[in-house]
């Protein structure tokens, strides 16, 4: 069997009786067109490797392979992995089916072993409750994939992409800014899921800057941005106060009555460094 013999996702699903898990935020794409359009934008190709979270009942999943891409499924919901099986059996040794949680799985661990050589990515259609904490751990640690295409429900998106000023604009947006390029690239309305979400979505697509910040840096922006934006209402004098306070502010070049939302990603780089000066 090849992969243009799989049945339909509909009717994969019915015959391995499987539902969405609300407890797994599960939301599936069934749309062939759309899950290859993902695909494509996403930039897979036969000179890539991909990880993808949470491929359920394998519909990005196919998407991807039909580019001649490598893909590395991560997929903690048991019940899909049979289904999944097929999928690989399909697919002439490009896909791997790991069960695991990808909040805590090796990222790099998996390239080196399935991967080696290739461009490495990460395209996912995320499920809602882990979207963003995975973001956090993909961009600030220690796996540097080339780009990745993150489908995130259109409320979350906005908050990635989000400028200063933005009623969006904090923490996420600052981070995820800092270290990539970020851009919503599509967007889709809830009833093209299954079983419909309460939201719409959107896929962000983030690549990573030339010069990635040093890991020091990176660490001292977390917490800067964690303290700014837990008190938005608040002055930077009095929300920055338990790491400098005032003090910070005039290190970084920046005036102690400004509120958090109206700073810049630069003035937050700025309050991470005069953080680390600071000892």
């Amino acid at each position: 069997m090849s992969l243009s013999d799989l049945p339909p996702l509909r009717e994969s699903l019915e015959a391995y009786g499987l539902v969405a898990n609300k407890g797994f935020g599960q939301h599936f794409l069934l749309d062939l067109n759309i899950t290859r359009k993902i695909a494509r934008l996403a930039g897979a190709g036969k000179d890539t490797v991909v990880i993808e979270v949470g491929p359920g009942p394998g519909g990005l999943t196919r998407a991807l392979l039909e580019t001649g891409a490598r893909v590395i499924a991560v997929e903690k919901d048991a019940r899909f992995l049979p289904l999944l099986q097929t999928i690989a059996d399909a697919a002439e040794g490009r896909l791997v089916v790991v069960h695991a949680d990808a909040l805590v799985v090796d990222e790099a661990a998996l390239i080196a072993e399935h991967g080696a050589g290739l461009a490495p990515r990460i395209v996912a259609n995320l499920p809602y409750n882990v979207g963003t904490p995975l973001l956090i751990k993909w961009l600030t640690g220690p796996f540097r994939p080339e780009a990745m295409a993150l489908m995130f429900q259109k409320e979350v998106a906005e908050r990635i992409v989000a400028g200063v000023g933005d009623d969006a604009y904090g923490r996420l947006a600052v981070i995820s800014q800092a270290l990539c390029e970020a851009a919503i690239v599509m967007s889709l309305p809830a009833r093209a899921f299954t079983p419909p979400p309460k939201v719409d979505s959107a896929v962000v697509s983030l690549t990573p800057r030339p010069e990635r910040p040093r890991d020091a840096l990176i660490a001292a922006l977390e917490r800067v941005t964690a303290a700014a934006f837990g008190q938005r209402r608040k002055m930077l004098r009095s929300s920055l106060k338990a790491l400098g306070g005032a003090e910070l502010c005039d290190a970084a070049g920046l005036e102690p009555d400004r509120r958090a939302e109206t700073v810049p990603i630069a003035g937050f780089l700025a309050l991470a460094e005069a953080t680390i000066a600071r000892g």
